[in-house]
């Protein structure tokens, strides 16, 4: 069972991923785009979206080798593709391709009642309300199984986990 935990920057998807690995003994896919930025040396453009999913689907499709029977996935195609809509005003044909060719048992989007942190990666801390929005009318549109998680850290666990048993 593949889940995606998807939602605007700074609102506990890596929490929430290692979470629920933790408690289902399971492994979880982190987000690539960290380390892909991390090396980088220069600010990163639009063309670097594609490269940065390759490694994400590569890194997913490695860790689900060996995943028990569930694999956590801290973001995937759908936070590249509502990100590069938002910043670029477009998105590379062949994340689109790839985004549609992948599929998911469920997708945790998470809210953004949490305070936003900063650190270095992240950029936009006025427009996860709109960002979340986007999600949301994705999921729903593509009427693809979903839940909204809220709430503190454990709450979201614990909501988390509950949707995950009832599956």
């Amino acid at each position: 069972m593949r889940v995606a935990i998807v939602g605007p920057e700074s609102t506990g998807k890596t929490t929430l991923a290692q979470g629920l690995a933790a408690h289902l003994q399971t492994n979880w896919v982190p987000e690539f785009a960290r380390q892909y930025l991390e090396e980088l040396g220069r600010d990163y453009v639009q063309a670097d979206l594609v490269t940065i999913a390759k490694g994400q689907l590569q890194t997913e499709d490695k860790k689900s080798q060996d995943a028990s029977r569930y694999l956590i996935c801290d973001t995937n195609l759908l936070v590249i593709k509502i990100w590069s809509e938002y910043k670029y005003g477009a998105m590379d044909p062949w994340i689109e391709d790839r985004m549609l060719e992948r599929s998911y048992d469920l997708y945790l989007l998470t809210a953004c009642d949490v305070p936003w942190e900063y650190d270095e990666q992240r950029e936009n801390p006025l427009d996860r309300k709109i960002l979340f929005e986007r999600y949301l009318d994705f999921l729903k549109h593509r009427d693809l199984p979903f839940h909204v998680l809220a709430g503190n850290r454990e709450e979201r666990l614990k909501a988390a986990l509950q949707i995950i048993s009832d599956l």
